[in-house]
């Protein structure tokens, strides 16, 4: 009975230390690069006013279909958050986390407020996640 008892804590401890079933060989500039920048750009640049010499401009959209790339936009935003947490991926276990978590819930303000179509929302939405990205990036990103 021991030995098989043995066996199974065996069994389990060699399970435990198989490699991750995920790929981390991306490098941290080209998921920044081609998934969060481009996906932040479709809330910032849906969002605010452009003046101009020729006047103030609304950027909000003004289709159901420019508020679901909002909304798409905000989605990949908050689900990157999860790719900059993975074991391997991740720089800490502190305020890298912490910053990753603070990305997701500011995305799902703006996914929110594009759902809602709420213009003052999402502009404050897309304020705030930019400022999530600034603190990481003054944190993480060399000078």
């Amino acid at each position: 009975m021991r030995s098989a008892v043995a066996l199974v804590a065996l069994a389990v401890l060699a399970g435990c230390s198989k490699p991750p079933p995920y790929k981390l060989d991306m490098p941290m500039k080209e998921i920044m690069g081609h998934v969060v920048d481009p996906a932040a750009d479709m809330i910032w640049t849906a969002s605010g006013y452009e003046i101009t010499e020729a006047g103030e401009r609304e950027l909000f959209p003004t289709t159901e279909e420019g508020w679901l790339a909002v909304e798409n936009g905000a989605t990949i935003v908050a689900e990157s958050a999860n790719l900059l947490m993975l074991p391997g991926r991740a720089v800490d276990d502190g305020e890298w986390m912490q910053l990753a978590a603070r990305m997701a819930d500011e995305a799902m303000v703006a996914k929110a407020a594009a759902v809602a179509k709420d213009k003052d929302k999402l502009f404050a939405a897309g304020g705030a996640l930019y400022q999530s990205c600034v603190a990481c990036h003054d944190k993480y990103i060399p000078k």
